[in-house]
């Protein structure tokens, strides 16, 4: 049986990806590693720290410790953490949102993210823009913070973020080509948006299927 590894930034995703893999591929052996400061350390600092990135290749080696065959961070704020110490792992270790932004540049050339954390709307931009360099495919992207949504969300409000999103969302599909949802947490709004004009991606899905992949 092959183990694969989830680091966690918040409880939110824990559920919803042990849901995702048991449905997706039950024969595999998760591994859920949750640190719910790191999230909180970055957005004080503003940009991802040397230290939440030592903390990260720390949970990073002690999966691999605990059997894991391949890592997956589900926390697009500290994406950029897992490039730089991802060569130095013994195991795959990969980014939830990478096969998201391989996606959207091959959809249009109008991409617009859509976020409720500034220190997640940057790196996903960044992301995207990288996957655009090496598909040598031409990209405006678009960044969308929506102002009050995790503050909501926070507060015990989940009704009101969802509200904020939504209308933020309804008027980047206006603009973009394709959207994309920088957060894996905000995956779960999708099933409400019914019918829209573009296509809205979340990372979930295509993460873990690539993470899949990586254990065969």
């Amino acid at each position: 049986m092959k183990t694969l590894a989830l680091i966690h930034t918040t409880p939110v995703t824990v559920a919803a990806m042990k849901a995702l893999a048991a449905q997706t591929d039950p024969q595999v052996r998760l591994i859920n590693l949750l640190d719910d400061s790191l999230l909180p350390d970055v957005m004080a600092a503003g940009h991802l720290t040397p230290a939440v990135t030592d903390r990260l290749k720390t949970y990073a080696e002690a999966a691999v410790n605990a059997g894991a065959d391949a890592v997956m961070c589900c926390c697009s704020s500290v994406g950029e953490a897992v490039e730089a110490v991802g060569a130095d792992l013994a195991v795959p270790f990969l980014r939830i949102d990478g096969p998201m932004a391989e996606e959207a540049v091959s959809l249009g050339e109008r991409v617009g993210v859509i976020a409720t954390v500034a220190t997640t709307l940057e790196p996903t931009a960044r992301l995207i823009e990288r996957a655009a360099e090496r598909a040598t495919r031409p990209v405006q992207v678009e960044r969308v913070l929506v102002a009050g949504a995790y503050d909501a969300l926070m507060a015990g409000e989940p009704e009101r973020h969802d509200e904020l999103v939504t209308e933020a969302l309804a008027g980047l599909t206006q603009r973009a080509d394709v959207v994309v949802l920088a957060q894996a947490s905000m995956a779960r709004l999708i099933p409400a948006l019914g019918e829209l004009s573009v296509p809205v991606l979340s990372s979930p899905g295509s993460g873990l299927a690539r993470a899949l992949e990586s254990l065969r």
